[in-house]
């Protein structure tokens, strides 16, 4: 079996790209709560690849643990994880806000990768190896007007990251923030519930990333030597210069 990347997010967007990106140099563990969909990707990477899928919802801890605690041996030593699982619930001013869309920002991306991180970091401690990639976003350098939270949850994420450096760096464990910009998924759709009209208006007039575009610099940065990390990466579309700039064509 090839080297082990476990990827959590994997049913759409830019955790999708990532396995398929992965799969052609690992064997790969695909998350995600919708079990359609993972089996769907799991069919299609088949094609190239060794994988493993487990259903779970990251920011469950009783369900993360019983999911890595459930993987066979051959699939335990995992020596990349991704921690891409995450979303933003609605937009608001602070005196507005919606609570369960709180708790579910905070619950997923945060708690949701401080779970997993505490599942799977452990292994490769023992083997002084091992690289883990934390998904984040530009919300979690900038804050902008009413993503209070979500850039709360973000900017805590970047906080973990560099904490996760520190405390795994005597064992030889590379931990890498990617902060990507505007990336075109099913995001903004879900950030606005649905609503296509202002999903669409967040990438009208410009050239949006898109989730390749991240996988790319995904496999770009674990290919690098062991002796090379590239800790802290933030990745916009060319429209954009900060989380509030966009340049967009009439």
């Amino acid at each position: 079996m090839k080297k082990i990347a476990f990827v959590t997010g994997a049913t759409s967007g830019i955790g999708e790209a990532i396995a398929k990106a992965l799969a052609a140099d690992h064997s790969v563990v695909i998350c995600g709560r919708r079990k359609e969909r993972l089996e769907k990707l799991a069919n299609e990477l088949r094609l190239n690849t060794e994988v493993f899928e487990l259903s779970f919802d990251v920011s469950d801890s009783a369900a993360v643990n019983a999911a890595i605690e459930s993987l066979p041996k051959e699939w335990q030593d995992i020596e990349v994880l991704i921690n891409n699982a995450g979303n933003a619930h609605g937009r608001a001013p602070i005196h507005q806000g919606d609570l369960a869309d709180w708790d579910a920002m905070i619950d997923s991306n945060l708690k949701g990768l401080l779970y997993v991180t505490r599942a799977i970091s452990p292994r490769m401690v023992e083997r002084k190896s091992g690289d883990i990639i934390n998904i984040g976003s530009i919300a979690g350098k900038e804050v902008y007007p009413e993503g209070n939270v979500y850039c709360a949850s973000k900017f805590g994420v970047d906080a973990a990251t560099n904490g996760m450096r520190m405390d795994l760096n005597p064992y030889g464990i590379r931990v890498v923030g990617i902060h990507p910009g505007l990336v075109e998924t099913e995001f903004s759709m879900v950030r606005f519930k649905g609503d296509e009209g202002k999903s669409e208006s967040v990438y009208r007039g410009i050239t949006p990333l898109y989730a390749k575009d991240i996988a790319e610099t995904v496999k770009f940065v674990i290919d690098r030597p062991p002796h090379v990390t590239l800790a802290d990466i933030t990745i916009f579309p060319t429209a954009q210069a900060s989380s509030t700039m966009v340049h967009r064509q009439s």
